[in-house]
């Protein structure tokens, strides 16, 4: 997902874009929509969301192992 559309999506959750990594900020929309906040955590590469909206972004991160 592009920056302009996560940031859209943040400020209409009342989240400031600028205090947070993609990370945590699509963590914190997860948590503000009752969700769990599990963006880039599918270390084994396993997720049975597969109709998230960060799916595409999740589990390269995961992957890769850069979610902090």
């Amino acid at each position: 997902m592009n920056k302009q559309t996560l940031n859209k999506i943040a400020k209409a959750h009342k989240l400031d874009p600028s205090k947070f990594d993609k990370v945590g900020l699509i963590r914190n929309i997860q948590r503000r929509e009752g969700n769990f906040d599990c963006f880039a955590k599918a270390y084994d590469g396993y997720c049975d969301q597969s109709a998230c909206l960060w799916r595409d972004d999740c589990l390269p991160l995961a992957a890769a192992g850069d979610a902090g």
